[in-house]
């Protein structure tokens, strides 16, 4: 992870970013985000306008957190700038998503409906019946809401009805053999 802390990151145009000791504070047309970086790290402005990630020596675990704060960083200013989009369909006879105000009402094989509530920051787009997406600026809460419905009714190796994200290829499994 080494090296990929090593790369500066670039603040586009429009964006903010405040260093307070050891928390980064990322303003941007979306939104803002806040993030305080793991204790051997620093984080400093360059005079170029980028931000630079550095650690004090080479052990493990310091390349570690160096890799992993400078990719958290540099998704807050993508999160700020251009937001994060998690697509997901249903598949399944009578499986469908409707959208009730800000929330989520889905409908999948269980004797009643399920309510999903959009948490802070998190905004749902329902595209048709079975098409629908997550958005928002923090890319971990994106992607931890859309895991959290796809929790709901994960797609059956079987026949592949349930909840999966666009794109993906659900490994089938060949039934029992018959007489």
């Amino acid at each position: 992870m080494s090296r990929i802390g090593k790369l500066p990151i670039a603040v586009p145009a429009g964006v903010d970013v405040t260093i307070d000791g050891r928390t980064v504070s990322v303003k941007g047309p979306k939104g803002a985000l806040t993030h305080t970086v793991s204790a051997p790290i620093e984080i400093a402005k360059g005079e170029d306008g980028t931000l630079q990630v550095t650690r004090p020596n080479d052990e493990r675990q310091n390349k570690a957190l160096h890799g992993l704060s400078r990719t958290l960083v540099a998704n807050m200013i993508t999160g700020v700038t251009q937001g994060y989009v998690k697509k997901l369909e249903i598949s399944g006879v009578g499986y469908r998503v409707t959208a009730k105000g800000s929330n989520l009402e889905f409908a999948l094989g269980y004797s009643h409906p399920i309510l999903v509530e959009a948490p802070e920051g998190i905004t749902f787009k329902v595209e048709a019946p079975t098409r629908f997406s997550v958005e928002g600026i923090d890319k971990q809460k994106v992607g931890e809401v859309a895991a959290n419905i796809r929790k709901l009714r994960k797609p059956d190796p079987y026949k592949a009805k349930g909840v999966k994200y666009e794109g993906e290829v659900i490994r089938r499994k060949v039934g029992k053999a018959g007489k």
